[in-house]
């Protein structure tokens, strides 16, 4: 189904947008919890999807923002499977070699964005998960000059997943954060201490125990989001 262009108005609460729709206001659901106030302002074009399902209460969903010339992502579930194919698709050499993958894993009381393994046979002809590999997936939509930062607000359970991660890398277990830059003017990232001090320090103590950290974006258009399969530098420390 094709977008259909609007232009945003505003944003009554995290869930949904007032967007004019061909001379209409139309109600949307963005589908992403951050604050995004430097992308969605007033007046900015925006991109939306329109449902066909007559059960839904809003007629759309917000995909992209325009911002400064280029189309934006805020379509936050996107990022991880858009990684998760990338994986698959052997685009991410870092994360290449595994035979086994899968979305979402949970562990203790979190949930944990992709699980890699190798799957083997034993000596009983038994299939087994050996070298395991947890991938936390974090969209980002904030980019200050070129510099992308997250989260663009405080996030109780972006930090959770990077303890949990933490505990897990304790034990041997290898463990990635990976930041997904959905905006392309980003061009290396810095953790947001400004609005999250928090998830700044503890990415900090995660990389210091071993959690290592990928940093890629993607490309955007209306045809497609595909990921750039180049790393990008990031830089830990506090301003």
């Amino acid at each position: 189904m094709d977008y259909v262009r609007g232009i945003f108005k505003k944003r009554p609460n995290r869930f949904i947008a007032e967007v004019e729709v061909d001379g209409n206001i139309e109600i949307a659901h963005v589908p992403n919890t951050g604050r995004c106030k430097e992308l969605l302002v007033e007046d900015a074009i925006v991109w939306l999807k329109p449902s066909d399902n007559p059960n839904r209460k809003t007629k759309f969903s917000l995909h992209f923002v325009e911002n400064r010339g280029h189309l934006v992502s805020i379509y936050s579930q996107e990022a991880n499977a858009i990684v998760y194919d990338a994986i698959i698709n052997g685009q991410i050499k870092e994360l290449s070699g595994y035979n086994y993958h899968q979305r979402e894993k949970t562990v203790d009381n979190s949930r944990i964005d992709i699980y890699l393994a190798n799957e083997v046979e034993d000596s009983c002809e038994m299939s087994v998960l050996e070298e395991p590999c947890f991938v936390e997936v974090k969209g980002v939509t904030l980019v200050v000059g070129r510099e992308a930062r997250f989260p663009d607000a405080p996030t109780e359970r972006g930090t959770k997943h990077l303890k949990e991660l933490i505990k897990l890398k304790k034990v041997g277990i290898r463990c990635v954060v990976f930041f997904l830059v959905q905006h392309p003017l980003g061009e290396s990232f810095r953790p947001n201490w400004e609005n999250d001090p928090t998830f700044s320090q503890t990415l900090n103590e995660a990389y210091e125990n071993g959690v290592e950290i990928l940093v890629y974006k993607c490309d955007n258009s209306l045809e497609e989001i595909k990921l750039i399969p180049e790393r990008l530098d990031f830089d830990l420390a506090e301003l």
